[in-house]
């Protein structure tokens, strides 16, 4: 069973949720800048690939946030606003699958051989760092509100790490052997994540997923001897 949270923990988790879709904001914007210009200045389409998506959490996050402050201004949600805000959200997914996949498809066409980048693998490395810790503190936040905006915007920093980590592996075999294909091959997986996550966000899906387990759980603690 989900305790029920006092006015007060609700407000103070909806303005820690509010904090971090700050900080996404903030970080995400110096993130992709570095990672477009590096990924262009080096031809990785990847790297170009995952400053967009800094950029389009970026988007989704300011949206997070707006819906998070007009929750404080207001003392309640606005369920018919969230749930337009939740469904863009989702769109930024498909947004970035269809992004990567077509400049996945049109370097593999024209054969483009990319250079090395240490500047785009220090800022990887970075990410890899960062981005799941941002994500866990979404997600936890997000459960413990029963949110599915903020669990949709913790989902898309979760594909930012998977992303930052794919393109990592690409980037380090790419140096390794020299073969083009597999830094456009490293977004193709990643759109598929996307494609995953936004379907989800947009069908809100992502806290009754968490719910059923949930659920699954109590009958457990029922079954067990006492």
């Amino acid at each position: 069973m989900t305790a029920t949270l006092t006015p007060t923990e609700t407000e103070q988790l909806t303005r820690r949720g509010l904090h971090l879709a700050r900080f996404t904001v903030a970080y995400n914007l110096a993130e992709g800048a570095v990672a477009i210009t590096a990924g262009l200045l080096a031809g990785l389409v990847s790297v170009v690939g995952f400053g967009v998506d800094s950029a389009i959490e970026s988007i989704s996050a300011v949206l997070v946030a707006m819906r998070l402050s007009a929750r404080l201004r207001h003392g309640a949600a606005d369920e018919r606003r969230e749930r337009r805000a939740l469904r863009l959200v989702a769109t930024t997914f498909f947004l970035l699958a269809a992004y990567v996949t077509f400049e996945g498809v049109r370097s593999l066409v024209e054969g483009e051989t990319p250079d090395r980048s240490p500047v785009a693998v220090g800022l990887l490395v970075a990410s890899v760092v960062v981005m799941p810790l941002l994500a866990a503190a979404k997600r936890r936040v997000g459960l413990a509100l029963r949110d599915n905006l903020i669990l949709a915007d913790a989902a898309e920093t979760k594909i930012c790490v998977l992303l930052s980590v794919s393109t990592l592996l690409g980037l380090v075999l790419f140096q390794l052997t020299g073969a083009a294909w597999i830094d456009p091959v490293a977004g193709f997986v990643i759109a598929a994540f996307a494609v995953h996550e936004g379907r989800e966000a947009w069908e809100g899906e992502l806290v009754e997923d968490d719910g059923e387990d949930d659920d699954e759980d109590a009958v457990d603690d029922d079954e067990t001897p006492r």
